[in-house]
């Protein structure tokens, strides 16, 4: 058995340690890393002019014209876009390159405007709502101070005495000045909220 193949079969079981097992590391992760750029076939420029490596297409609101490279057999070019732009001025009986076909156009948010929509129609549902609880509510107390006064209207209508508690917890009789002012008040609540 060569002293090779022994350190790697010893190396990977852990039992032998090398001086040259950094190296080891650092030529592994070189060749990964080549590995990585290799796949990275996709090149293009993106909207802050900034070169974008990447092994899958790129956005759709990238330009043709900032595509520097696209992968062999993609029905595209694989060379930098300047570089080709300036060969098919150069040649002028060649005809262009032939380009990937383009995706449909869908309107880039045509889903968020959906979305956009429900939720408008879903806010403007629960404001109704609101808006209707409300009234309703408003409704109820209105018909509850109509009963109240027309009650308190009928029982000073009757001519009885009436007593209430002073600032000072005393009860004291009602005299007609105070009643009337009373009648008065409560005649404002019945034409406010008796209709």
């Amino acid at each position: 058995m060569r002293r090779d193949s022994l350190f790697y079969t010893l190396s990977a079981c852990g039992g032998y340690t090398s001086p040259m097992k950094p190296f080891h590391a650092f030529l592994t992760a070189t060749l990964t890393l080549t590995c990585v750029v290799a796949s990275a076939q996709w090149q293009w420029v993106d909207k802050d002019g900034r070169k974008v490596f990447s092994d899958r297409a790129p956005p759709t609101d990238v330009l043709d014209k900032n595509i520097l490279k696209r992968p062999p057999g993609r029905g595209g070019n694989t060379k930098p876009a300047e570089t080709a732009s300036a060969d098919a001025e150069s040649t002028p009986g060649a005809a262009a390159p032939a380009l990937a076909p383009a995706a449909p156009a869908v309107p880039k948010g045509a889903g968020v405007d959906k979305e956009l929509e429900a939720k408008k129609k879903q806010a403007a549902d629960a404001e109704a709502a609101k808006r209707k609880a409300e009234e309703e509510r408003i409704t109820k107390a209105k018909i509850e101070n109509c009963a109240r006064a027309k009650q308190a209207k009928a029982t000073y209508d009757s001519g009885i005495r009436i007593a209430r508690a002073n600032a000072a917890g005393e009860r004291e009789i009602m005299d007609d000045a105070a009643r009337a002012a009373e009648v008065k008040r409560i005649q404002g609540v019945i034409s406010a909220d008796c209709q």
